[in-house]
């Protein structure tokens, strides 16, 4: 797909994604390696899985702030120290709100009070620190979750509404409702565990609605991402060609591009490869483009 790709829109276009395979490779092998090191120092039922990203070919995000646990904390050191080693130099920069963890819970079977009944949950990094929590507490106000967790009260209302609100339910709320309020008091709901037919739980996220200025973000985004794709397209038709009228080499840009575009948009990037001497105006007919090699 990724060579489809690259003979579709030139290597420039398939840069960052090859990257991005390659960080996951990386990844596991580097994971392969710190599980066989000493700087894993942690319980055997505790498991880590960290993938390394390489900064510029991944989208940005700012890390969310999140009090993680003492138990979790230890395993964040423990690879940050083999990784310190292995990489001088290189500095890294964890991301909570993009981490995944699987909790095994045991629960009490209704049929017999010494059986215990095994569940596990597919969750976010999140909701984890925040069920971690009901390990020490019967129950939890939204606002002793927050000064514990110290996640921010917009991304906790979404992380305990798709807890204790959504289609899949691992808590129960204080009073019953869609939304989650400060006063709201927060359990574990056994039951609702429990009844439920699948061993591993997944529960989804709730996104937040995109903003204005989010959407007018990712709208420049894919706006210059097109740029790019237009320019290649120009150039690999016009190394082909060498020569071609404006008409023809609009018609067979628009032939070839897998995405609306206006005639004016075209002529922009045109006048900027001729700018950056990628292509000149024929001296005797000034419709007519030359590729320069």
């Amino acid at each position: 797909m990724i060579l489809k790709l690259k003979v579709e829109c030139g290597s420039n276009y398939t840069m960052k994604l090859e990257n991005m395979f390659k960080d996951i490779q990386i990844s596991s092998d580097l994971m392969l390696s710190f599980q066989e090191s000493k700087f894993r120092s942690f319980p055997s039922d505790l498991s880590l899985d960290v993938k390394i990203l390489t900064t510029n070919c991944w989208p940005t995000y700012s890390p969310s702030q999140v009090e993680i646990p003492k138990m979790l904390k230890n395993c964040q050191e423990s690879f940050k120290q083999f990784y310190s080693q292995n990489h001088t130099g290189r500095c890294l920069n964890w991301i909570p709100q993009l981490g995944t963890a699987l909790l095994e819970t045991k629960l009490r079977s209704p049929s017999s009070s010494s059986a215990k009944i095994t569940k596990e949950l597919s969750v976010s990094a999140f909701q984890a620190v925040c069920l971690l929590l009901f390990n020490e507490n019967q129950s939890l106000s939204f606002t002793q979750i927050r000064d514990l967790t110290q996640i921010s009260s917009p991304e906790l209302r979404l992380t305990l509404q798709s807890l204790a609100c959504g289609k899949i339910r691992i808590l129960s709320k204080n009073p019953k409702a869609k939304e989650v309020e400060d006063g709201d008091i927060f359990e574990v709901d056994e039951e609702k565990i429990l009844t439920n037919k699948l061993f591993r739980i997944k529960i989804n996220n709730i996104q937040a609605k995109e903003t204005k200025e989010e959407q007018v973000k990712t709208h420049e985004g894919v706006c210059q991402d097109r740029q790019y794709q237009i320019d290649a397209a120009i150039v690999r038709i016009m190394k082909t060609r060498k020569t071609l009228t404006h008409n023809l080499l609009v018609a067979q840009l628009f032939a070839q591009l897998k995405f609306p575009v206006q005639t004016l948009d075209l002529k922009k990037r045109i006048e900027s490869l001729i700018d950056r001497e990628y292509l000149e105006r024929d001296s005797k007919n000034k419709t007519v483009y030359n590729y320069l090699a």
